[in-house]
């Protein structure tokens, strides 16, 4: 079985860890594709609004008569014909995007993400990932070791309020809590950063 290296917090190699069997799971472009989209399409919030007819303020009137003046014939200036009229069919910020998936799906596309990245070598592992501060020079320049300025997403353990508050101003660095990683910030980083108990945590 394939081995990934270990790093310690000076970004040394300190050994060689055998791949957990999880992460020789197969690349399923579908199933990341369909839960990617579906996590993008639940974040998106619609801002776009337009007006109908009914909600264009004035109209009241009719503007003319509706005959002899030689005009067509109009009964509100509010009319989707009329500059300053509503909208027909335009964009409307109540609009609903969400799409439900489930868990399985969302793990299932999260495991085979790992997967590929641990294949191309994008993915980096600690011993552990622990900060004596909520500095975040200490941790700016451990990853310019490991990662050399590439964008990555560190994912640590719930508990870890240093790790939290340091990576939060890294430029390039996504930080989130391991329990809240997904196929989509996973995928949109170039690497993968995270400690040994992280990794084993999502075997279970």
């Amino acid at each position: 079985m394939a081995a990934i290296n270990v790093y310690n917090q000076k970004g040394e190699i300190i050994e060689q860890m055998e791949l957990p069997e999880f992460l020789t799971a197969q690349w399923k472009p579908d199933l990341v594709h369909q839960v990617v989209k579906s996590i993008m399409a639940n974040r998106r919030k619609p801002v776009a609004h337009t007006k109908t007819r009914a909600e264009v303020s004035g109209g009241g009137k009719k503007p003319w008569r509706q005959k002899g003046t030689g005009r067509s014939r109009h009964g509100s200036i509010r009319s989707p014909l009329w500059k300053g009229g509503g909208t027909t069919f335009g964009p409307r910020s109540e609009k609903i995007y969400t799409e439900k998936i489930n868990k399985k799906m969302l793990r299932a596309a999260l495991i085979s993400v790992l997967s590929k990245k641990v294949l191309d070598g994008e993915i980096k592992i600690f011993d552990t990932l622990e900060l004596a501060s909520n500095k975040t020079k200490p941790l700016a320049v451990l990853l310019q070791k490991i990662i050399n300025n590439k964008s990555a997403v560190l994912l640590f353990p719930e508990n870890n309020k240093n790790i939290r508050l340091a990576s939060r101003n890294l430029e390039g660095i996504k930080s989130l809590p391991a329990s809240q990683a997904n196929a989509y910030d996973v995928l949109n980083s170039k690497e993968v950063i995270m400690d040994k108990k992280t990794l084993e945590n999502y075997g279970k």
